[in-house]
């Protein structure tokens, strides 16, 4: 589907103003990531941070007072508030919630995939309260008017108001005050957008301490791995007060439907593992709580991996998005359509090419020293080398994940996963179709950054064009789409 302006020229008049139009766009993009600022040693990740990193360290500012808005502070009443919950809702009993407080999880965002994980954390016997966390007033007001989170799974409707809810912001309810101050927070799950979660995670460290558990749900690189994240640590949790910091890898489908409405399209699978964990009996068996529950949790079907396990399924899965998301969002397409095989078509092409500069930096990045740590860390229970055999371990590790990481296995996966899911709408066209911002820069984003903090004379240019076509919001059919990607420069 193309956009009403563009159907009415010519194509090759489109093809000459897509070109020049948007080889401009790639050109300052790429500047833009590669600015003299962070080229100051490009063998010395330390020293040339992200755009990202540097906003945040040159921020001196005290975090923010944060104020918990609950149903009740609002001057909306619901008619039917004081009706009994009705006996189809699940969840679990939060009655108790001041006692509970070191199992209460906290999900911070209330997407698709926020919704997910809260339905499925209720469905645990027993399990832990759960409160969920809304970025708007708005929402919070829909949720009195309407209560409860409605998830659809093979055409059955489940729905759960067992949650509590509430609102964080600077601004305290009337008549609360300080009694309304955020809780100290033991176990958050962030479920922002990619772009919003680090900032999320800022805006709250108030609240977050050495006890605490944070665990990134979304899509895209958990930005706190080496060589950038201790870097964020060592500047907003000093002197050992860094919170334990895990994520997740989620392959299941779900699309939106509205505020609290979803569907569970495609049920798949997820990861759970360490990111930056704190030594110390207590600290594991504290990160140990989350990761157990998030892997117990019903319908999830999530599984605890090692940091190195983690790690790589990371870097598979934002391969696999950096192909279907933006091209699908390009061609207002369902999954599938990139991969059906089209006369005179060269949308393979298209997808070698970028599955070759994928390769080509993340290659690099097994190689490097940032990836050392990771590549040499083990599970819980199983002990460490020894000494003499950590250099052949790592030079064996890192051949094998050279061949995992190789063109010809990407191209294998790629195309399996999108005979898998080619039925689905990407979350990147949802979003666009949506007018919201799209995760491009935690995707294709991503693999241009870390190209340039490896070595500032890698460019992937094929990359660069796909994250300015999307930023540009145009819609292309696959000719258009397939020159503006291989014109030479």
């Amino acid at each position: 589907m193309r956009i009403a302006k563009l159907s009415t020229r010519p194509v090759l008049a489109l093809r000459y103003t897509f070109q020049h139009r948007f080889m401009d766009l790639c050109k300052p993009h790429s500047r833009l990531l590669h600015s003299s600022a962070q080229m100051q040693d490009a063998r010395n990740p330390g020293n040339a941070p992200a755009e990202w990193l540097r906003r945040i360290t040159e921020d001196g500012s005290k975090p923010p007072k944060l104020y918990a808005w609950k149903p009740e502070d609002l001057s909306v009443r619901r008619e039917a508030e004081a009706k009994p919950a009705e006996a189809s809702l699940e969840g679990p009993d939060t009655s108790n919630r001041e006692s509970e407080s070191c199992r209460r999880i906290y999900v911070l965002g209330v997407g698709n995939i926020g919704r997910l994980y809260a339905m499925c954390l209720s469905k645990i016997a027993n399990g832990p309260p759960i409160t969920l966390v809304v970025h708007r007033r708005e929402l919070l007001e829909h949720w009195v008017a309407e209560p409860g989170i409605q998830l659809t799974r093979h055409g059955q409707v489940h729905r759960n108001a067992g949650f509590d809810i509430e609102w964080w912001t600077d601004a305290a309810p009337p008549g609360r005050n300080h009694m309304a101050e955020v809780a100290t927070i033991g176990n958050l799950i962030v479920a922002t957008k990619a772009s919003d979660a680090l900032p999320q995670v800022d805006r709250v460290r108030r609240y977050l301490d050495n006890k605490s558990t944070v665990a990134f749900v979304q899509n895209g690189m958990c930005k706190l791995w080496p060589p950038l994240g201790p870097s964020y640590v060592r500047a907003r949790f000093p002197h050992g007060t860094s919170p334990t910091w895990i994520a997740c890898v989620t392959t299941h489908g779900v699309t939106s439907k509205g505020p609290f409405r979803s569907i569970h399209a495609s049920p798949a699978n997820a990861l759970v593992g360490p990111v930056m964990a704190r030594s110390g009996a207590d600290c594991r068996e504290q990160t140990m709580y989350l990761m157990r529950q998030i892997a117990s949790a019903p319908d999830l079907n999530a599984r605890e991996v090692s940091k190195k396990e983690l790690w790589v399924a990371q870097l598979e899965k934002i391969v696999v998005n950096a192909i279907l998301n933006p091209l699908t969002a390009v061609l207002r397409c369902k999954n599938g359509v990139i991969f059906e095989v089209q006369d005179d078509d060269e949308m393979p092409t298209v997808i070698d090419k970028l599955l070759s500069e994928a390769s080509e930096t993340l290659s690099m990045l097994i190689r490097g020293p940032s990836s050392q740590d990771i590549l040499l860390s083990h599970s819980s229970n199983q002990a460490e080398p020894p000494n003499h055999a950590v250099d052949e371990s790592l030079e064996v590790i890192r051949e094998q994940l050279l061949e995992r990481f190789s063109f010809p296995r990407l191209r294998s996966m790629v195309y399996g996963v999108g005979a898998k899911v080619g039925a689905n709408t990407s979350s990147m066209l949802q979003d666009m179709l949506a007018g919201k911002s799209t995760e491009i820069d935690d995707v294709n984003g991503w693999l241009l950054e870390t190209a340039h903090l490896l070595n500032e004379g890698l460019r992937l240019p094929t990359h660069e064009r796909l994250v300015s076509l999307v930023k540009s919001k145009v819609a292309l059919n696959r000719a258009e789409l397939c020159t503006i990607l291989l014109t030479p420069y």
